[in-house]
């Protein structure tokens, strides 16, 4: 396929993306966009100018919206092909390839139009399904011979999150402050994050609302994605590791998240689409699973202090990732709890074997044992305040390449 709009081949939104967002355009005005090389494309617009007029039950402009909510919950019948007729008047020989009155109404520069949160998130899961970093975790606080717990390999460990501190690839993130335990103190101390983490995700959402006693198994699980972005779950190390037995993960998570902006479709990433990881001992069969489940997406973490240049500090890959979406959310719904159109689920911090691949600092620097240096020769441990981490994430295969763009944040001194 090629496109009238012209964008470099290393561009992440090529005429084989075609991603969903929502945009704030000139004077105010607020529409879901698709986007392709740097020109987002104002979807309100071309609804009213009737490019849609032809597709089965598309009946209302659900793109005056302010979220993708109402257009992801018509469904994939109606979501695919608004996709494909969006590839089809981007081609090189369409109608709307010689429309100037068009194209100059409705087609924006990225630098011309601020990017919102592409959908409301009712509610928020993260997983833990990447088997390197559990491991690495239960090494450092667990040690060698118990870095993995009992049910690691037969279920996804996962914990319901806070939605509300979800927010947009570019809003500032102020440290938390918490009760920690130094390992020298014989009690508590409350103040600032000593130990700011990322972690680097990716997350999926739903396009379907179920009743309370139902569930998705395995085998519908990708009808019920409509698609994936970025997503930085923010970690405040030395809280969690004090607050977090018997419950879990708390005030060490829920102060922020970040995602990137473009929702990239489940049918975008196809042709990335790659074998599991053998999973040994046999699951069972609820979360037993056919054909090529996981993708592969390369992800690059950058590190960049104030006033500094970007230096690379992970390269790892979502194929890593020992549970799959589908196994998820199978599990997920499988006890009968309900899921709404917008629900996010992260898939936990994905690492690879290899250190340059860890998806954490708590990983990366092994607990603040081993420093890593930035391009100017500065040293990190953990996130310091005014450190901005950026994440990247793409699929390239045979000449294909479909892209998420980034997700960003600057960490700002605690209140």
């Amino acid at each position: 396929m090629r496109s009238f709009i012209n964008y470099s081949s290393d561009s992440d939104f090529s005429i084989h993306n075609i991603p969903f967002g929502v945009a704030v355009f000139e004077n105010e005005y607020i529409a879901c966009c698709t986007r392709i090389g740097d020109m987002v494309i104002d979807l309100a617009t071309l609804y009213d100018y009737g490019f849609f007029d032809d597709i089965a039950g598309f009946d209302e402009n659900v793109f005056e919206s302010y979220t993708l909510n109402e257009f992801i919950e018509l469904g994939k019948p109606v979501t695919n092909a608004v996709r494909l007729k969006i590839q089809e008047i981007l081609g090189e020989d369409s109608k709307l390839a010689s429309d100037e009155k068009t194209i100059a109404e409705c087609f924006y520069n990225i630098s011309q139009v601020k990017m919102m949160m592409p959908v409301h998130v009712p509610n928020y899961t993260d997983f833990y399904s990447s088997i390197e970093h559990a491991t690495n975790v239960g090494k450092m606080f667990r040690g060698e011979d118990n870095a993995l717990l009992p049910n690691w390999k037969h279920l996804p460990v996962g914990y319901h999150g806070r939605a509300s501190s979800i927010v947009i690839s570019g809003t500032d993130i102020i440290r938390p402050k918490g009760q920690m335990k130094p390992p020298e103190a014989d009690t508590p101390v409350f103040g600032a994050c000593r130990q700011l983490d990322f972690e680097l995700e990716m997350a999926f959402i739903v396009n379907t609302n179920t009743e309370m006693g139902d569930s998705i198994s395995v085998a519908d699980a990708e009808d019920a994605i409509f698609g994936m972005v970025l997503f930085n779950d923010w970690s405040a190390r030395d809280i969690q590791s004090w607050e977090y037995v018997p419950l879990g993960p708390f005030l060490g998570k829920n102060f922020g998240s970040s995602v990137s902006p473009w929702v990239v479709t489940l049918e975008a990433l196809d042709p990335f689409r790659t074998t599991s990881p053998v999973q040994n001992p046999e699951v069972l069969d609820y979360l037993k699973f056919e054909g090529d489940k996981n993708f592969d997406i390369n992800l690059q973490v950058y590190l960049q202090p104030e006033n500094g240049a970007e230096t690379l500090i992970s390269s790892s890959n979502y194929k890593f990732m020992y549970w799959n979406m589908a196994q998820q959310l199978a599990h997920h719904t499988v006890n009968g709890c309900n899921v709404e159109v917008g629900d996010m689920y992260a898939s936990g911090t994905i690492s690879g074997e290899n250190p340059d691949s860890f998806g954490s600092m708590l990983e990366l620097t092994w607990r603040g044992t081993k420093p890593l240096y930035l391009e100017d020769g500065q040293e990190r441990k953990f996130i310091n305040d005014n450190d901005t981490v950026i994440m990247r994430g793409y699929g390239e295969k045979e000449g294909v390449r479909v892209g998420f763009g980034e997700v960003s944040g600057k960490i700002l001194p605690a209140n």
